[in-house]
């Protein structure tokens, strides 16, 4: 799948997912990282969960800290006004097309796997989340037309 040539950027992003622990706060982190305070940047899970700590080591290893990060469901966020929601599950995706339909939002579904269910060692599982982090580490820079920076 291929993401749309970045034109005019969005003033603000929302990344969704089933928890809001793993792959939301990823991205949200990531966009964050690179863009700093350019546009604003939220995430949320359809069902929080705790945050994961497989998913702090994997994101601390490229120097972003989400070790404070506090999942939040749709109904937490304090903005519900978004120019972009990213969807990172399917569960995320149906509750966002639902939320859309009261408002103007572009939605785009990005089908990511959750390392949550990889099963082994502590390096096995670890090895899942950069996987998962590295892939959404690329297509934030291709969707947002980042070049340069850091690459993983």
């Amino acid at each position: 799948m291929t993401d749309p040539p970045p034109t005019e950027q969005p003033r603000s992003v929302l990344f969704a997912c089933a928890h809001n622990a793993v792959r939301s706060p990823m991205a949200e982190g990531m966009l964050k990282y690179l863009l700093g305070k350019r546009i604003y940047v939220d995430s949320c899970g359809v069902m929080p969960a705790e945050r994961d700590p497989f998913m702090v080591a994997a994101m601390a290893e490229l120097g972003i800290e989400l070790g404070r990060h506090k999942a939040k469901s749709f109904d937490e966020l304090e903005d519900g006004s978004f120019d972009l929601i990213v969807t990172l599950s399917p569960e995320a995706h149906h509750k966002a097309v639902e939320m859309t339909r009261t408002m103007a939002c572009a939605v785009e579904y990005w089908p990511t796997l959750d390392p949550t269910h990889a099963e082994g060692s502590r390096d096995v599982r670890l090895d899942a989340y950069r996987t998962v982090r590295d892939q959404l580490f690329a297509r934030i820079k291709r969707r947002f037309g980042i070049t340069g920076g850091p690459t993983v």
